[in-house]
């Protein structure tokens, strides 16, 4: 499985709203690699992935992003609370193609 390192600042889908959608911008020159590198993905384009921050790993999928034609990352509740996250802190991801729990 290929591996890929990024810097992205967390963001939130409803700003505010109870159980709204945690997010990271996947940069665009890693967007068109893993495009390139992946082809045009799973059901509307997204990239199955082992995602981790700091000590916190976890199987999801990068999620194609209309406005910047690129992905975005969901960063659920339990790794935003393992790692502290809050929106608009910058954090260290990494992701690497697949899933280990296939």
């Amino acid at each position: 499985m290929a591996k890929h390192r990024f810097r992205a600042s967390l963001w939130e889908h409803a700003e505010g709203e109870p159980g709204s959608w945690h997010f990271l911008t996947v940069p665009a020159e890693l967007s068109e690699d893993l495009r390139a590198e992946y082809g045009p993905g799973e059901g509307f384009g997204s990239i199955r992935v082992h995602a981790c921050i700091g000590a916190t790993g976890w199987d999801t999928s990068l999620f194609p992003d209309a406005a910047t034609g690129g992905f975005v990352l969901p960063v659920k509740k339990a790794v935003r609370r393992a790692e502290r996250l809050e929106v608009g802190q910058a954090c260290d991801v990494g992701v690497e193609l697949g899933s280990r729990s296939a």
